[in-house]
Formats: structure tokens, sequence, C-alpha cells
């Protein structure tokens, strides 16, 4: 904002130490923008999601490398109590005719609609099948287990009853594998969102072919948050750079609602500190992606982190496969493909001045860059190299010589080369509004500078998909 509209939108009273605080705690900062942002992503790793890699009903997708070969598992369709696909590359998807579970444990009911949520693991010896079905005893969905020598089944259940069936919280769905130090894990949920109790996250010690519980199960996370809504579920647990990420998907299942979300700990057994906002919602991926959940991640033939995730179809009556590189900045993860949103006061302002702006996405926003040497420069993380879109939230209320409401612009420069401009239309003071721009990222971390351009121009944040 410059000489020309100072008096149109004034600058509220500043302390010289606000500012000077701000800019001493950019990095810290920077690190929780990176935890709190949205995202998601593609594949092949580097190109945009543009739709789902499996255009077929397969809900809860679990994938499990063997070889060469990458195995998918989904929830119940097609008259099949699971569904099971293959690829060589993560992109391209072989339906199976069969059923990899032909038939349940005795313990549970015979109802194709209530198998839920496969996992398949290696155990060395064979392969261990999870599964969530209905238990005749407690009429609870309860987890089950069941062994095969081959991944593509079948999978012959074992033990007289389910591995895990809480009938007091609800039952048990959504097993999920973890290994670490030679020992086995199970990751779980209690299906307390069926009958009015809270939904927690728990861990388990199991034997090393996942099919009988060895120790007490420990409590990780429960709803607590408004997004959230009643439920948490479909864990997974992985560990990057020295820190443990919970993997989990919030919400109903059933709308654009659901989403992924994430917790990291230092140590195994928590405690878990739960981002700021989700990974991946339906508004994170501009409504290309309905309801992302039911997650897994896998490392693809490149050696890269990939996150699977189901989505609903636009009639709502499936929910294809879809998948996204997946990055981690200083341990936290960037979903490729979505919007992640960096705050304009948060980044290093030079030569202008942070100010409470009414209506910004923070309540914040940065204005007077007015100088030749003003910029605004954020530090952003990509999960892969590419073109990304730069979506610029912003107000303009310059006017032309004349007085009339004129467009403005900022340069741009991605990673200290010039790209460019973004440009501005007339909005008015303190009303946002957002343009974009294509720029080309590298793997990592990035910056991006905007600068004075023509006129006058306000930053309240950036996204980055």
């Amino acid at each position: 904002m410059g000489s020309l509209v100072h008096t149109a939108a004034p600058l509220r009273a500043h302390r010289a130490h606000r500012l000077a605080r701000r800019l001493v705690c950019l990095a810290t900062m920077l690190v929780a923008v990176a935890a709190a942002a949205l995202g998601a992503g593609t594949v092949p790793a580097g190109a945009a999601v543009t739709g789902p890699v499996l255009d077929h009903d397969f809900a809860d997708p679990d994938v499990v490398r063997v070889g060469g070969t990458y195995h998918a598992y989904a929830t119940n369709g097609d008259g099949r109590y699971l569904r099971h696909a293959t690829s060589r590359d993560l992109v391209r998807w072989s339906l199976d005719g069969g059923d990899v579970l032909p038939a349940l444990g005795q313990w549970a009911v015979d109802d194709r609609g209530r198998v839920w949520a496969p996992e398949v693991f290696d155990s060395g010896d064979g392969f261990t099948l999870y599964y969530t079905a209905r238990d005749r005893a407690s009429d609870r969905q309860c987890v089950g287990a069941a062994l095969s020598s081959s991944p593509d089944g079948p999978f012959v259940p074992v033990g007289d009853g389910p591995l895990i069936c809480p009938a007091e919280q609800g039952g048990a769905i959504d097993a999920a594998s973890y290994t670490e130090d030679g020992r086995r894990y199970v990751v779980w949920k209690n299906d307390g969102n069926c009958c009015s109790m809270d939904t927690w996250l728990h861990l388990q010690p199991v034997s090393w072919d996942g099919t009988r519980i060895t120790g007490p199960a420990v409590r990780l996370i429960k709803q607590d948050r408004d997004w959230e809504h009643k439920v948490v579920e479909a864990p997974t647990l992985v560990k990057r750079g020295g820190r443990y990420v919970l993997f989990y998907s919030a919400h109903f299942y059933d709308g654009d609602a659901y989403k992924t979300a994430y917790a990291v700990a230092d140590d195994l057994t928590g405690p878990y500190t739960k981002a700021a906002a989700p990974l991946m919602t339906t508004e994170s991926f501009s409504g290309t992606v309905r309801g992302p959940g039911g997650q897994d991640v896998v490392t693809g033939p490149d050696g890269r982190d990939r996150i699977v995730f189901h989505g609903w179809s636009p009639d709502y009556k499936r929910r294809p496969m879809y998948a996204a590189d997946l990055g981690f900045a200083n341990g936290y993860p960037v979903v490729r493909g979505s919007k992640v949103l960096y705050q304009a006061e948060n980044a290093t302002v030079h030569h202008a001045i942070v100010r409470d702006a009414p209506g910004a996405s923070d309540g914040r926003a940065v204005g007077h860059i007015d100088h030749p040497d003003s910029y605004v420069e954020f530090t952003v993380f990509a999960a892969s190299a590419g073109r990304h879109t730069l979506s610029v939230q912003f107000g303009n209320g310059s006017l032309d010589s004349a007085g009339v409401p004129a467009g403005a612009s900022h340069r741009l420069s991605v990673n200290g080369t010039d790209a460019g401009s973004v440009r501005y239309p007339h909005t008015g003071w303190d009303t946002w509004a957002t343009s974009e721009a294509t720029v080309t990222l590298n793997e990592g971390w990035n910056t991006i500078r905007l600068s004075k351009g023509d006129l006058y121009a306000e930053l309240d944040s950036v996204e980055v998909a």
C-alpha cells in the first residue's frame, strides 16, 4: 500500500517491539506453519492429482509391496467380503475377480456389508490379514485375523473368536500394523461412535504374525476437535525423521466432511500432539477429491513415500482410490496437490508492516509493501518437484492518478529467480480475494518472494498446491 491510498486504509498503531518479536520467532513459525499445513498430491511423482488411480469402488485402501508388485485391499463390494487389486507402479491397477477372504471366522455374522478396512502385512512366514466384521456374541464390529501363504490369498481365518473386541467400548475396527525393534503392534479404533461414546485410537503389542495379543492397549488420541466431530478412525502409524506420525481419518465417512489428519510424538506411546488443521480435506483439494480418508502410506517404486486414500465419486455412489506424493517437512507430513496455507505475517517481512486486518484469514496482513526494496518472502515445502499452483490472498484498494480504482501487482520470484508478476484486480482495502500463478518448485524447501510491483496491494496469505 502506498502514498496514494494511505488515507483509504490507515494502519493501526504498531509497537516496534511487537514486530521485532515476530521476526525473531520466524524460524519457529515456519515449522509450525508446515506442521499445520494442509496438503495432497500425486502419482507418478511430480504430477498433479487429476483423478483416481483406481476408478472403481475401493474404500479404505491398504497397500503392501511384495517383490515388484503392489497389492491393494479394500472394503467389501461387488459381492466380495474384501476387494483386491495389483499394480507395478501405483498408477495402473488390475482388479482381482475373486475374493481374497472367501469366508469369515465363525465368530462373525455372515454379512458382506459389515466387512471393512482390511490390513495385510508380510510376517516373513506368510501374510496376515486384519479385517473388521460383526461379532455374533456382542453384536459389535470387531477385528479378526486370517492367514495366507500368498498376498493373493485365499486368507483363512484363525482363532475361535475375534482378535480385538472390547464390546463395552463399542467394539473395534480399522486395525493397522506397525513394527519397531523386532516387535509388532496393532493400532486400532474402539467404535465408540456406534453408541455415544468416545472414539480412541489404541496401540497394542501382538505376536510377530499378528494373531495373538501380547500386552495391554495404550490410548493415543481421541476426538477432541470441532472439525473431527465425533469420530477419529483409520489409523496409520509411520516413523519419519525420528518422529512418530499417526495419520487418521476424522468426521463421518459418508460425505464431503470426511478428512485425513495427523498427530506427532517423540515416543511410540506418546503423548501425541495433533496438527492444528487437517492434512487433506475436500476444500484442500478444491473439490477435486471429496471426503479424502481411509489412508495408507507406502513406498513408491522410486523409494519415495506415497499416501493412498479414497474419495467419493461425484454421485456419492462409490469411493475410488487416489494416490499422492508425500513429503515430510521437518518431520511433519505435506501431501502434494492440495492447498498448503502460509500466513504473510509469519513470513520474512522486509520494509513493510504487519497490521491488524479485519477479514484476513488470521486477523492480520502485511501492508506498506510500497518501496523498491519491500518484500514478503515465504518459505514453502513441496513434496515433489514440478509445477505448483500459487494462490495469493490479497487486498487492493489502489487508485490511479485520476482517482479511479485500478489493478495492482507484485513481482514474483522463486528460489531467487524472477518468475514474472502476480496481478490483482481492484477489491478495496480489507476486502480479500485470490489471484493465482503457476510456479515451479524443487522437492523440499523453497523460497517465494512477492515484492513491490504496480501500485499497491496488501498480502493476507499464500497457498501452495
